[in-house]
């Protein structure tokens, strides 16, 4: 009799400041804009509530940065997402989403935001396909022009707005 291969579970949580050395190393191994490590673990200590660490075995294999602009207290602003290179294409990125979501959504947030560069098909697919399957829209609008930033390496910024969210 054959028995099915028991695959590991992703679990989200909130992080904890250890984590952030692991953010930190996993953005550095990867495409991701990289941040100073205080970024990081400044992110575990004092947004744990709109951030969302994915972790399998114990072992981080994913993340998201999220804070509410005070500008914009019906928005949860996801600042960046990144999952380890052998763990992609998991669902992964939908599930920390769905968790932050879930944990921020209220009468007051209604709406997820975030920039994404034109030639970032993940994250365009990610949060399109998350409104999608929340039965909501996403717009997409401009942001920051590429000449507001040093250099000739990066591209402008559209925002993707997603809501109006209710609470899963």
């Amino acid at each position: 009799m054959k028995t099915a291969a028991k695959t590991a579970e992703i679990v989200y949580d909130k992080p904890v400041v250890e984590d952030g050395a692991a953010m930190w190393k996993l953005v550095n191994e990867s495409t991701l804009d990289q941040n100073s490590p205080y970024k990081y673990i400044m992110m575990c200590e004092f947004f744990q509530e709109t951030c969302v660490t994915a972790k399998e075995n114990g072992e981080l294999v994913g993340f998201v940065t999220a804070f509410v602009p005070p500008e914009k207290p019906d928005v949860i602003f996801v600042w960046q997402i990144g999952i380890g290179e052998n763990q992609r294409g998991k669902g992964i990125a939908t599930g920390l989403l769905r968790e932050l979501t879930n944990r921020t959504i209220s009468d007051d947030v209604r709406y997820l935001e975030a920039t994404v560069t034109p030639t970032n098909k993940a994250s365009k697919a990610l949060f399109k396909g998350f409104a999608d399957k929340n039965n909501v829209t996403c717009t997409v609008n401009p942001c920051f022009d590429k000449d507001l930033f040093p250099g000739d390496d990066h591209e402008e910024e559209l925002t993707y707005r997603i809501g109006p969210l209710d609470k899963q």
